[in-house]
């Protein structure tokens, strides 16, 4: 980890770390050195996380098998070979920079009379810390953020560092509870805006999320079913109905955009990015699409050959018909130029649209969960719904968060098609998993990775790049760590990110 010691007499220094978007750091005198209010650096901290997201997610949607790239480019040795080193993909010191920003929230909350920034602070450095789990396997937990005071903190186990993020998120739900938001503050909250019900759902979900990721562990069952149980008796449910997203008032300025908006769309004058040639949706993805007869959500998942109409945003140059959408087999290196191959669709980029929230974490995934708890553990769980509600909601919910007609929804799931129609599927919890994989791509590449890898499911295509059967389990500890806590590194042994597993995922 970066050693890094958080000071209480800059909020400059405070506010500079880890941050990508200097339009949000606090502006102070510079001969005036001055402690930083809680409030700054949460919502600073908030922004931060979008802009780590972003990174992640992009590898994420790549190695589930939702993008791939345009012959544009030269192919990336690191991502479509699995040609990589602990000089590649270093997304920890980000996070670790960005987690100290929720601990001085969370240390200086009281002191400041914001005690309402301290349960919000807790649950994002539980998403954060699950983040970091889920790309490195065992992490430093317990002695980490304590800055000068441990230097190289060990490393904590990741199956007890799980188990760690749901006490840490009981904790969060209680000072969520207990300490309403100031109005005068409540814009600092670039999440809900000083909407704790909304904040303790989002808690319960991460919890869903984390205790769902190993259900496939073994001996985990009661203690899974026992806290699915505990959230059920909390009450105050889950994320439905929108996303969880950041949004700190984005502006048509460069480094103000949406991150994401700004990498694969456009500037801030409406030019189209060179980047935006980059990422295609696979083959595979808008192959099982269509064969699935769910061309609504494909025309929203992506724009037809040619792209987007510059002229009338949001919809595509070429008519939006089947034949129109083409995705390019993985790691394929001639033949799909961005011309003649899909990218990235009018759900997530509309020239114009700069404005819209980063999106964290989508609702539907939520729904998915639900499912497949009442799908492994039945009445053992006290939620009201069946596997099939929950399925049939969560697919209802990626139409909505799509854009796309939901009435198309009820369409697809009364088609009789196996792993759309949950009746007719022949194995439920498959089609659970595929489901999820379609709601999770173009927002959450790196939860789309991590349920592939849990599930084995849906089996897409090995690289063209690559030759043998391995895949991606994770990264390796990045070199910035090995030389600033070289011991603690090593003591995890020998790591092969092409065999070594993060412990939920068991085959």
């Amino acid at each position: 980890m970066k050693t890094k010691i958080l000071s209480l007499i800059g909020c400059v220094v405070i506010l500079s770390v880890g941050c990508k978007k200097d339009f949000l750091d606090i502006n102070t005198n510079p001969n005036v050195l001055t402690s930083a209010s809680a409030s700054f650096v949460m919502t600073n901290a908030l922004n931060v996380t979008s802009t780590n997201f972003l990174g992640f997610n992009e590898v994420g949607e790549y190695w589930s098998g939702h993008w791939t790239q345009s012959n544009g480019y030269i192919l990336s040795p690191q991502q479509f070979s699995y040609n990589y080193t602990n000089g590649d993909f270093n997304f920890w010191d980000g996070i670790y920079d960005n987690l100290y920003d929720y601990q001085y929230a969370i240390d200086n909350a009281d002191a400041a009379n914001q005690k309402y920034f301290k349960g919000p602070a807790k649950i994002m450095k539980a998403l954060n810390y699950q983040a970091l789990v889920d790309m490195y396997g065992s992490i430093p937990y317990s002695n980490a953020l304590k800055g000068s005071a441990v230097l190289a903190p060990k490393f904590d186990d990741q199956k007890a560092v799980y188990d760690s993020l749901i006490v840490l998120l009981t904790e969060a739900i209680a000072d969520t509870k207990a300490n309403a938001f100031a109005s005068a503050f409540a814009s600092a909250d670039i999440i809900f805006k000083g909407n704790t019900t909304k904040w303790v759902k989002f808690a319960n979900s991460l919890k869903l999320r984390i205790l769902m990721k190993e259900a496939r562990v073994a001996g985990k069952d009661a203690y899974i079913i026992a806290e699915l149980n505990k959230i059920a008796a909390e009450g105050s449910g889950f994320i439905v109905g929108e996303e969880v997203g950041v949004n700190p008032g984005f502006l048509a300025s460069t480094g103000k955009l949406n991150p994401y908006y700004e990498r694969w769309g456009y500037d801030p004058n409406g030019a189209k990015k060179g980047l935006s040639n980059y990422p295609r949706l696979t083959e595979f993805f808008v192959n099982s699409l269509k064969a699935a007869a769910d061309t609504f959500r494909l025309k929203r998942l992506a724009y037809a050959t040619g792209g987007e109409n510059g002229a009338n945003p949001g919809v595509s140059t070429k008519a939006e018909i089947s034949t129109n959408y083409v995705g390019v087999p993985f790691g394929v290196s001639s033949g799909y130029l961005p011309t003649n191959s899909s990218s990235i669709g009018p759900s997530q980029i509309i020239k114009g649209q700069f404005g819209k929230p980063f999106v964290l974490a989508v609702a539907a995934e939520f729904q998915f969960l639900l499912a497949e708890a009442k799908e492994r553990y039945g009445a053992s769980v006290n939620f009201a719904g069946t596997s099939q509600n929950y399925y049939e909601e969560g697919v209802k919910q990626s139409f909505r968060m799509l854009g796309a007609n939901i009435n198309n929804a009820t369409f697809l799931l009364t088609s009789g098609i196996d792993n759309a129609d949950f009746i007719a599927s022949t194995n439920k919890l498959n089609a659970i998993a595929y489901q999820k994989w379609i709601a999770l791509a173009n927002f959450s590449g790196l939860e789309a990775w991590s349920e592939y890898r849990k599930m084995n499911f849906p089996v897409t295509p090995q690289s063209i790049n690559y030759v043998g059967v391995e895949r991606p389990l994770r990264f390796y500890y990045p070199n910035t760590e090995k030389a600033a806590n070289g011991v603690n590194v090593d003591a995890q042994g020998a790591i092969d990110p092409l065999k070594t597993r993060i412990f939920w995922d068991v085959d």
